[in-house]
């Protein structure tokens, strides 16, 4: 198989199968996380679609000229829309002067190939304007959407595409895939495959990307030392945060994975912890509160980050955080 999309064959069997086939619907949407292997997906698929020497029926080369245009985003054919950072808004120009590209026949290609990323940051506008495509669809022309779930989507546009759900992966699967694709030590690669969360894409990006690890130790140590801060040095780290809402989001998501991991702790519960390498402390806080505190900074953190999605001003909704952290008075095992 030359798609080489680790974890969700079946995905792959059954969009090899309508190329193969002749039966390519004029829509997918690929659900899931960020980092689980969406986009990545949207391009191999566009490569099946438009390699012009397959090795079988599906089987995009990969090393063609127009494979090798598709892969860097770089082809005539293909258009990427997506917001201009992650956490932003896909506009409804955007929009429109892709519908202007679509009715144009391809240049040089069998299909024009529009891939929509993270399309539940398209405001109302874009995604409303959108659905004259889906209705309409031409002959020539594919859209592939990506989203983090079906319901941040109006239901017009999930109606109208061929939906694949991509999940999670066993902590084990991707440590293995890690250890022996990319040779990594196995220690490193245990640590990576649940830091990710079971996301393939997300975790090799942490190994090819080290100032990723080391951000994530930063704002983890910043965590540690606000537990025992006083309310005005709380404030004073709301304030520098709040000047990036995206790098918020980012800070928050790693927050709660962590926390998440301490009410699993002061539960007692069986299911493994994300932040392996951090255990020693996770028991620590988790014997020092309870699973209640727990439940309560996790639900604090989650709502800060729904008041984000809301525009709800960043600085006031991290401040509101810093009071509603637990306050602890011992320091820490390291």
């Amino acid at each position: 198989m030359n798609w080489e999309i680790f974890g969700h064959e079946w995905a792959v069997n059954l969009l090899k199968e309508n190329v193969a086939r002749g039966e390519v619907r004029h829509a997918y949407l690929f659900n899931g996380p960020q980092g689980i292997g969406r986009r990545t997906l949207a391009l191999r698929l566009a490569q099946a679609l438009n390699c012009p020497q397959p090795s079988a029926p599906g089987e995009p080369c990969r090393i063609c000229r127009t494979c090798m245009q598709i892969e860097r985003m770089q082809h005539p054919d293909l258009a990427v829309i997506q917001s201009e950072q992650e956490g932003g808004v896909l506009k409804v120009d955007q929009i429109r002067e892709l519908q202007r590209s679509l009715a144009l026949h391809p240049y040089e290609a069998r299909y024009r190939v529009a891939v929509l990323l993270r399309f539940e940051e398209a405001n109302l506008s874009a995604m409303n304007a959108l659905l004259k495509t889906l209705e309409e669809p031409a002959p020539q022309v594919v859209l592939i959407l990506t989203a983090e779930n079906s319901e941040s989507l109006i239901p017009t546009i999930f109606s109208r595409c061929e939906v694949l759900r991509l999940n999670p992966l066993p902590f084990e699967q991707v440590s293995q895939w890690l250890h022996i694709r990319w040779k990594l030590p196995l220690e490193q690669a245990q640590l990576l495959a649940h830091i990710s969360f079971g996301r393939p894409g997300y975790a090799l990006r942490m190994f090819q990307e080290p100032y990723r690890l080391e951000q994530r130790h930063a704002w983890l140590d910043e965590q540690t030392r606000l537990l025992s801060a006083n309310r005005v040095e709380r404030f004073a780290y709301a304030d520098s945060l709040a000047k990036d809402k995206e790098v918020l989001r980012s800070l928050l998501l790693l927050w709660l994975s962590y926390w998440r991991d301490v009410l699993l702790k002061s539960k007692r519960a069986s299911a493994p912890l994300v932040n392996l390498d951090r255990t020693n402390e996770i028991e620590f806080l988790a014997a020092r509160f309870d699973s209640r505190i727990a439940y309560q900074t996790v639900t604090a953190l989650k709502h800060v980050l729904i008041l984000l999605e809301r525009n709800i001003n960043p600085r006031l909704a991290v401040e509101v955080l810093m009071l509603d952290l637990p306050y602890l008075k011992e320091k820490q095992v390291t």
